[in-house]
Formats: structure tokens, sequence, C-alpha cells
């Protein structure tokens, strides 16, 4: 019998501040993000020590929790600025650190007591024994490694402390090595993905070259658009709550801290409205169709269901881009009245235009574009240009933070 209690976490990524508001403006508990330093994503802004303080005064105002990524493998030059970090870290009020290598969980727990200590997926937990050794060490949560599947993780559970959380991913990308750690980056470009700068060469295409034909080179596998060898499908595990949380899942985590804000806003929308319906409805339970719409919604992959369900997440050997369905136009800054909102715009939409609005804990629908006007008051029939602010008006009113989207 599934209890209030087994309700999971739902856990987003936070890669600047705006994607922080929308995680939290859209559902999140918690949300994880990295200093300028250590984190395993160099790709995104990032916060700097003014940054951290300021997400976690906003995210505690709000009854949510940060989880600090100090999850790079680090080399001896960066363990002497650790402690200062940890001990900075502890005073913004952060509720976790998201650790991967067992030096840094060392120094984490002598300059940062109060704060708990989450074991990432880096670190490639697979068994009970090894989750057991890292609570008795202090860690209060584990992320599992990607490659179990569900009935492993319920074994676990099943052996391990009640008060030992697990923590999973459910959504974003997939990485074809161990639980994340790989060389290929460093091999081929000097960029170290053990420190967040990977150079995602497993998404690039490749060719064989024979050594007797000089400058030829010939596709893995016939096909007009190339061949792509590691390119893994996009995780998505939004068809299967029940199982998830029946497995004891405390944690659902979705990837994505060089993504958009637009993608925070639209995942987590999606996956809190399953968990909320989910133990509302208990075994009646079924997933809205709109909700698995949602995340065809956002730059994606093909999608798979990892290696939970026993298979394989499976190559993407035709392409190595993104399914691309719907633009991110704009967001509403001010809710005016039913008709009119001030908005800030982020791709070409034209007056006229049908849009998709999805407001912050709520269920997307479909508007019309009655008229533009720009700051000046001009009427305007297009909005071009972006970051600019307009006066929007529409047949139904356009709640305050709301995303606007256009189909393609």
């Amino acid at each position: 019998m599934i209890t209030a209690a087994d309700k999971p976490e739902l856990l987003s990524p936070a890669g600047d501040p705006e994607a922080l508001r929308a995680a939290l403006s859209f559902g999140a508990d918690a949300v994880y993000l990295a200093g300028k330093r250590f984190g395993m994503r160099s790709a995104p802004k990032n916060f700097d020590d003014n940054g951290l303080r300021e997400a976690c005064a906003l995210a505690h105002s709000m009854g949510k929790r940060v989880y600090v990524t100090v999850n790079i493998l680090p080399r001896n030059r960066e363990i002497d600025e650790l402690p200062d970090f940890f001990a900075f870290a502890q005073e913004c009020g952060a509720d976790a650190f998201i650790i991967a290598d067992l030096g840094v969980f060392g120094l984490a727990k002598r300059y940062a007591p109060r704060v708990a200590r989450h074991i990432s997926t880096q670190a490639g937990v697979t068994n009970y024994a090894s989750a057991q050794a890292l609570y008795d060490m202090g860690a209060s949560r584990v992320v599992l490694a990607r490659e179990i599947p569900l009935d492993e993780i319920a074994q676990m559970r099943a052996r391990l402390p009640k008060e030992l959380e697990l923590e999973c991913f459910v959504h974003g990308a997939m990485c074809v090595s161990f639980s994340g750690r790989c060389l290929i980056s460093s091999y081929l470009t000097g960029r170290d993905a053990n420190h967040g700068d990977c150079a995602q060469p497993c998404r690039w295409k490749y060719h064989l070259f024979e050594e007797s034909r000089d400058g030829q080179y010939f596709p893995v596998e016939q096909d007009s658009d190339g061949t792509f060898l590691y390119n893994s499908r996009d995780l998505c595990m939004i068809e299967h709550i029940p199982e998830l949380v029946k497995a004891g899942v405390s944690s659902f985590k979705i990837e994505g801290r060089a993504k958009t804000a637009y993608y925070a806003s639209v995942t987590t929308n999606a996956y809190r409205h399953a968990i909320d319906d989910y133990f509302a409805e208990g075994e009646a339970y079924t997933l809205k169709p709109w909700i698995r719409e949602e995340l065809e919604k956002i730059s994606h992959r093909e999608y798979s269901t990892g290696f939970y369900l026993g298979g394989e997440p499976g190559q993407v050997t035709g392409n190595g881009g993104y399914i691309r369905r719907y633009d991110n136009v704009a967001y509403c800054e001010e809710h005016i009245d039913d008709t009119t909102a001030v908005i800030t715009q982020r791709n070409k939409f034209l007056v006229g235009d049908t849009l998709d609005i999805l407001p912050p804990g709520g269920v997307p629908f479909t508007t019309v574009c009655l008229s533009l006007n720009n700051e000046a008051g001009e009427s305007v029939e297009s909005a071009p240009h972006p970051m600019e602010r307009l006066t929007i008006k529409t047949d139904k009113p356009l709640p305050k933070a709301s995303v606007i989207r256009k189909k393609r």
C-alpha cells in the first residue's frame, strides 16, 4: 500500500538564476545547482558567491531545498580550495552537497558538518553493499548509477536502512560511459569531462578509414546522414511513475543543468502533475495524455526508458541532433487584465498566431495573439527582437510567469 510518506521528492536542474526561478515556480521540491567551481557542468552560467546566497534564500522562502554539486573528480591543486567553499556554502544555507569523491566527502564532513552529504551518480553505486558503506560513513542519500534496473533498485531498498534515501534520474540526456565517467573528450579535445567540460564526442559523426585508401572514409552504417555510434537516446520515465515509487525511489531527478529555463519549466511541471496525480488517484491512476505531450514540446533526442526496464537505452544512429516541435517565444512578465499582459520576447511570432501557454503549476491551453505594442506604445505586427518587452492582447488571460510557445 502506497502512502503519502512514500511520495518522492521532485528534484530539478538550475544552471542559472532564470532556470532556478522556473524550476521553483513550476513545482520542484528541490533544485540542484553549482557554484563557479567544483560542479560537473562548466557550460551553464552557474552561481557566483552572491548568486548562491540568493538562490538558497529564494528556495527557502518557498519551502524548497538547494543541493550544491561538488561532484568533479578533483586534482591535487583543487583540494586546498575546497574547505573555504564548503564553509561558505554552509553559511549560505545549502541543504546538501552532491559529492563523487571520497576525499571531497571527508572535507565536506569536516568543514560543513551541518550540510547533508549526497553521493553523486559519478561514484557508480550499483549495489546495496556500496550504498550501506557510504551510509555508514555519513551519507544521507545515494544517487544511484544509471545502469540499474528497477527490480534491483527495489532489492537495494529492501536491504538498506530506511533513513538512506535513494535518488534516481527520471528524465534527460544519458551518457554512454559508466555513470558519466568518460575520457573520450579528454583524448580528442583536451576537455576534461570529469571536470564538467565534456565536448560530447559521443554525439559526433564517425566513419571508418582503410589504411590503403588514403583520404577515403566509409560510414559504419550506410545512411545518407552518416553514423552516430555513441549517440544515446534521452531518458523519459513519465509513463512509469508507479513503478519508480514502488521500487522505493526517494527522489526523482531531472537531468539538465546545461538546459534552458524553458526546459526546466516544462519538465518540472509535467513530472509534478504526474506524481501528484498518482498519489491522488492510487491504483486507478492513468497518465493524462497532455502530460506526456508536454515532453514532446521541448528539444530532445528520441526517448527511451534507459536500463530501468531491463533493456538498453539504445542509440540514435540516424542523426545527432534534437527533435524540436515547438519554440519558446516569450514569457509573461505581468498580468494586467483578462486580455492584456506584458511579455518578454524570446523568439519571433506574429499577430494572429495561435500560442501555446503553460502557466506555472497549471495545464497548457492555447490562445490567439490579437495585438502587440512595443514599449513606445506603437502597434507592431510581429515580435522579432529577442528580450524586447511588449504588451500583448489575447483572447484568454495570461497568468504571470507563464511560458508562451508556438508550434513549428
